[in-house]
C-alpha cells in the first residue's frame, strides 16, 4: 500500500512539474542574436513586460549568425540579425522582418584629427592599401584596423557596403559591438566601426562622404553605411501565442519612438 501510495504521489508531482513548465514555457519570450540589437531590444522587452507581468523576457547577445542558428534549431523564439538573411538560410525555412535601420558609425580615438573620410578611403584602410593616418589628413602614425569577428551581423553590414568582403587585415577581431569601441577608445591610432545606437562619448564619429549619421540621414539614405535591423523566425513553425502577441507589439507603429530612442529609425 505503501508503495502503492508513494508511485501515485509521484506521478502527482511529475504532472503539476510538466504543468508548471508548459505554463512558464507559454509566458516566456527568448531572444538571441545580434549585439548591436541589446539596446533596442531590451528597450521593447522591458516595455512589453511593464504592460504584461506574468511574461518573462530574455535576450542572449551571441552574434547575428549564433542568433540565426539558434532559431533554426529551436533555441529561442525570436533570432536578431544586423544583416539580411543569405539565401541559402531563407531556403532552410528561416524567415526575416525589418525592425528598424541602423547606421554603422565609423569611429576613432577623440584625439585624432581626422573626421572624415570617403567610403573609398574606408575601404583602402581595411584592406590595407592606406596604412598611416597621414595619407587620408592625419598624423604620421600607423593605422590600426579595429573590425569584429566572423558571423557578425555589423562585419557583414561593413564589408558589403564598402566593398571589402573577405578583403580585410584586421589588427583585431572582436566578439561584441562594447569590445570595439572599448578598443578603439583606448588606441590613438585605432580606428573601428560599430552600431550608431551603441556609440559613446568615449570614442569621435568620423562622417562619411561629408555626412554624418542621424536619424535624418540613415532615413533619407544620405549617410551611406547602413543595414537593417532583423527578427528571425521560421516561416512553418508557429510561434507562442505569447511570443507571436510580442513580434506583433514590436513591429507595430505604437513602438516607433520606443524605437528611435535607441538610435535606430523605426522600420513603421
Amino acid at each position: 500500500m505503501k508503495k502503492f501510495l508513494s508511485l501515485l504521489m509521484g506521478t502527482i508531482m511529475a504532472a503539476f512539474a510538466m504543468t508548471g513548465c508548459q505554463e512558464q514555457g507559454a509566458a516566456s519570450i527568448s531572444t538571441d542574436g545580434s549585439t548591436s540589437m541589446q539596446e533596442v531590444i531590451n528597450i521593447l522587452g522591458e516595455a512589453y513586460v511593464e504592460n504584461n507581468k506574468d511574461v518573462k523576457f530574455t535576450y542572449n547577445p551571441t552574434g547575428s549568425g549564433a542568433g540565426i542558428t539558434a532559431v533554426k534549431e529551436g533555441r529561442c523564439d525570436i533570432g536578431l540579425s544586423s544583416r539580411s538573411l543569405k539565401d541559402e538560410e531563407k531556403a532552410e525555412g528561416l524567415e526575416e522582418t525589418v525592425l528598424a535601420y541602423d547606421g554603422i558609425a565609423i569611429i576613432v580615438h577623440p584625439e585624432n584629427p581626422v573626421s572624415n573620410l570617403t567610403v573609398e578611403q574606408i575601404a583602402k584602410i581595411y584592406k590595407g592599401e592606406i596604412t598611416n593616418w597621414k595619407d587620408v589628413g592625419g598624423e604620421d602614425k600607423e593605422i590600426v584596423s579595429i573590425g569584429r569577428e566572423a558571423g557578425s551581423g555589423t562585419r557583414d553590414g561593413f564589408e558589403s557596403i564598402t566593398g571589402t568582403k573577405d578583403s580585410c587585415k584586421y589588427r583585431q577581431e572582436l566578439t561584441s559591438t562594447g569590445d570595439v569601441i572599448t578598443t578603439v577608445s583606448q588606441n590613438a591610432n585605432a580606428i573601428g566601426y560599430a552600431s550608431v545606437s551603441a556609440i559613446k562619448d568615449t570614442v569621435k564619429l568620423v562622417s562619411v562622404d561629408n555626412v554624418s549619421p542621424s536619424e535624418a540621414t540613415i532615413k533619407d539614405g544620405s549617410y551611406k553605411v547602413q543595414r537593417p535591423f532583423m527578427l528571425i523566425t521560421m516561416k512553418d513553425k508557429k510561434l507562442s501565442e505569447t511570443a507571436q502577441s510580442f513580434l506583433d507589439y514590436i513591429t507595430s507603429s505604437e513602438v516607433s519612438k520606443l524605437i528611435s530612442s535607441a538610435g535606430v529609425v523605426p522600420a513603421n
